[in-house]
């Protein structure tokens, strides 16, 4: 297969839609579970010493939530996905910087990875099944 035909096949797979979705998966259900159960997250922000923890909950929740909709639906995804691996790197680097031990190990790596991912987006964009790709086959209807 030539690289065109695979250039071409690519951008029509529902392979970078369920990555997406996959990405998203692991923000949304964080948001979510700050958002209910605020108390814990607050006193976790206190504990590493950031201040207005209360402000830091509501920003977590809306950057988890909102990018991660935003992530699975494929909404100004580079934006997003370049947003929400900042988010990523920063949150392994205050919350799980105690490399020593294993969980908080696993933590910091597993943020690490998710960048990764988000800079792959980043890089190759939100694919076919999207709303950033409906909206350029809108413009060019109107531009034909």
């Amino acid at each position: 297969m030539n690289t065109i035909t695979t250039q071409s096949t690519t951008k029509q797979s529902a392979v970078p839609a369920v990555g997406r979705v996959l990405l998203a998966a692991i923000f949304i259900f964080s948001g979510i579970g700050k958002a209910l159960a605020p108390e814990g997250t607050i006193g976790y922000i206190e504990s590493v010493g950031l201040p207005f923890p209360t402000l830091a909950l509501v920003a977590a929740v809306a950057i988890e939530l909102g990018g991660g909709v935003m992530l699975a639906l494929g909404i100004k995804t580079r934006l997003v996905a370049a947003a929400l691996a900042a988010f990523s790197v920063v949150t392994a680097l205050v919350f799980h910087n105690t490399l020593g031990d294993q969980n908080q190990l696993i933590h910091f790596m597993k943020n690490i990875a998710m960048a990764g991912g988000l800079l792959q987006v980043v890089a190759f964009g939100a694919g076919a099944y999207s709303v950033d790709a409906l909206g350029m086959r809108k413009l060019g209807a109107q531009a034909a």
